[in-house]
């Protein structure tokens, strides 16, 4: 029952990850947001490790599947909150349904893993085609949307590379303790970040959508989101884990439609549909074949 309970909620937190994520940056610089965000997030789960009795090692193994895990706490998540300010909510979402094509195959590439059948390549291209439609988008991107997309690439493949090092390291770490390793190594991370960019302070107000997007996204985006992913991610493949990334875009588009006036367009559905179908048969296309010999078995 955990595993499924686990895999629920990394798609409810998913897809309501990127609207909060804009919100989060309405009144404050993103990178503090996601600063802030990280350390929030890492004092709770320092406290919740003390009441569990549970230790955060320190050896060199488990340092290093924490290095692996902010690729993704915080290379990922700078990119990503630094490109919310250029694109939509729900794109986010799309965008990072690549997820689980590149994790197969930074898996193929850095480790030799399984043989990517035609069909995959397929798939990869269907994928493709669905985001060049959503870039010739000139209703959901405007003329200054290529940074927030290329920060964007650039999240999903860190994200991606992070899920797939993190399952190599075979650390067996607590969920709860990888956790939070990796956004104690993330907050210094981020605050050089923002000294190199020259971003300056704004105080939050309590009152405003940024100051609850942040505790909303530090308590649950961060801790039981990622806490939840990295328990399946320990459980599963990283490429399966990242298949909750076929859901999440359909919900992610619509909640920033209702709540955020996101404009969608037709070729917003049409290339975020050719994604999600390249998704599709990446993972279904094996088992599709499978029935197709074994009715002609008959």
């Amino acid at each position: 029952m955990l595993i499924p309970a686990a895999y629920l909620t990394v798609v409810v937190i998913w897809s309501t990850s990127p609207l909060t994520i804009a919100w989060s940056g309405e009144t404050v610089d993103p990178i503090i947001a996601a600063g802030l965000r990280m350390a929030l997030a890492a004092a709770a789960g320092l406290l919740l490790l003390a009441a569990r009795r549970v230790p955060l090692p320190l050896n060199a193994k488990a340092f290093r599947s924490y290095l692996c895990a902010t690729l993704g706490v915080y290379g990922a998540m700078c990119s990503v909150y630094l490109a919310a300010r250029y694109v939509p909510s729900g794109l986010i979402s799309v965008l990072f349904g690549l997820a689980p094509i590149l994790s197969a195959l930074f898996a193929r590439v850095l480790f030799r893993s399984e043989h990517f059948p035609f069909y995959r390549w397929l798939a990869c291209a269907l994928a493709l085609a669905g985001l060049a439609v959503i870039f010739m988008d000139d209703v959901a991107l405007g003329p200054g949307s290529l940074p927030g997309v290329l920060l964007l690439l650039l999240g999903v493949s860190l994200f991606s590379l992070s899920g797939v090092l993190v399952k190599q390291q075979r650390a067996q770490l607590d969920p709860l303790a990888q956790t939070v390793g990796a956004l104690m190594l993330s907050i210094p991370c981020y605050l050089v970040t923002w000294l190199l960019i020259g971003g300056d302070w704004q105080p939050l107000d309590p009152a405003s959508r940024s100051f609850w997007s942040i505790i909303y996204l530090a308590l649950i985006g961060s801790l039981l989101g990622f806490v939840s992913y990295y328990f399946v991610l320990k459980h599963l493949s990283a490429s399966t884990v990242a298949l909750v990334t076929l859901i999440t875009p359909v919900f992610a588009l619509f909640l920033g439609h209702l709540l955020n006036d996101e404009p969608l367009s037709e070729q917003l559905y049409l290339g975020s549909a050719l994604v999600l179908m390249g998704l599709g048969l990446f993972f279904f296309g094996g088992s599709l074949n499978s029935l197709r010999r074994l009715g002609s078995t008959r």
